[in-house]
């Protein structure tokens, strides 16, 4: 039997991410039809002891993808695809195969964010005015500037605020993880100063990135997520499952805001006469917010020895906001990078969602705390439309 879906790309898109997909004897069809960069979803009726999941070469030659009974398909490329489905039980053994055939999208898809879906910044000197607040706005209403900021080319910076801050966002379609390639760019607005060229330092407030696979296929980033190993994941100054609380305190200065942490220290997100506006989130109505995950060692220096000028070092690679944009390799990442909670290296068929958020928990006199600022990202396996870039 030969399922076609019509050359309706949404419809096929929901079709092939949901548990719509025609359930016949095995549970999976002869033939299916689905836009590349976008998952099928694939569960068979049928149990067993174990399961198999290979892709057939046109050369016979068979190579195992899943172990595991329900597998999601995912081809960055088009083309037809050959598939074959056992059920390894001494009572029911079962062997199917099938074809997929991957179609170019009939909208093409964009190389850059098209969405934020998460924005959760922790305190700081920019948050209300990247992007701005204005009284009455909602999470929602702020959820739809940052998209207008950062979405498409727009460019328009939003801040993450102190350490943990961070934003979600995705794209129109599925990062895929391509082996050996960089997969994701993200703009920030790190620069270098002049005085020690050899070292790579200026402005450099380095974000930490993760990824998230959509397994469950509803839309949402609630699967796990995975950390990309930058430079400094594994060195002996760098914190794991590090956690810090901020307090909105109602009789403090307006934008100083107090914070404890994991390792029993504590401090103050200080205001400063260039940012008068509150610091903390004003869509939050909550006293206190708290944040998890690694935290790299403070990278500023007094090099004037009278706090007049600071210098904040890059990291060597793996974090966004880390060095200048014009520096392609060291503002790329791959999602081969991604480690769990434990440090172990996990092979994701790429991202469905991507968070940055600000890894670095210091303040630097006059220049304020750290805070992590992004402006856009992009696809690198699909080409600009244009030379922006």
């Amino acid at each position: 039997m030969k399922k076609y879906y019509p050359v309706i790309f949404s419809a096929i898109l929901s079709a092939a991410c949901t548990n719509e997909v025609p359930v016949v004897n095995l549970g999976i069809d002869d033939t299916y039809y689905v836009p590349r960069m976008q998952k099928l979803d694939l569960h068979p009726a049928l149990t067993g002891d174990e399961y198999r999941w290979y892709e057939i070469g046109p050369d016979g030659k068979r190579t195992l993808l899943s172990d595991q009974r329900d597998y999601i398909f995912l081809s960055k490329d088009e083309g037809t695809y050959t598939l074959e489905f056992e059920i390894i039980d001494p009572d029911t053994p079962y062997s199917f195969q099938f074809t997929i055939h991957v179609l170019h999208e009939e909208v093409e898809y964009s190389p850059y964010i098209s969405k934020v879906v998460e924005y959760c910044p922790a305190p700081g000197q920019f948050i209300n005015e990247m992007p701005r607040y204005e009284h009455g706005d909602s999470y929602d209403d702020i959820l739809k500037k940052c998209t207008e900021s950062i979405s498409g080319t727009n460019d328009v910076m939003i801040s993450l605020g102190a350490y943990g801050g961070y934003v979600t966002f995705a794209f129109d379609h599925t990062v895929v993880n391509v082996p050996g390639e960089m997969d994701l760019r993200i703009w920030g607005n790190a620069f270098y100063e002049l005085l020690q060229p050899d070292r790579k330092g200026g402005s450099a407030e380095p974000g930490i990135v993760c990824v998230s696979y959509d397994v469950n296929c509803n839309g949402l980033p609630d699967d796990p997520w995975y950390e990309l190993a930058g430079s400094d994941y594994r060195k002996n100054t760098t914190l794991h499952n590090y956690t810090i609380t901020y307090r909105n305190q109602a009789d403090a200065n307006a934008g100083d805001i107090a914070w404890t942490d994991s390792e029993g220290e504590s401090g103050i997100i200080k205001s400063n006469i260039f940012h008068k506006q509150p610091y903390w989130p004003q869509w939050i109505s909550a006293e206190q917010m708290s944040f998890k995950g690694t935290r790299m060692a403070p990278n500023a220096e007094d090099i004037s020895g009278s706090g007049t000028y600071y210098v904040l070092y890059c990291l060597d690679w793996g974090y966004a906001d880390n060095h200048p944009n014009d520096y392609f390799n060291l503002n790329s990442f791959d999602i081969g990078w991604a480690v769990n909670e434990f440090g172990v290296p996990v092979n994701l068929p790429g991202a469905d969602f991507v968070r940055v958020y600000t890894g670095v928990n210091q303040y630097c006199g006059w220049l304020g705390e750290t805070s992590t600022e992004i402006c856009r990202a992009q696809d690198l396996h699909i080409p600009p439309k244009s030379l922006y870039d």
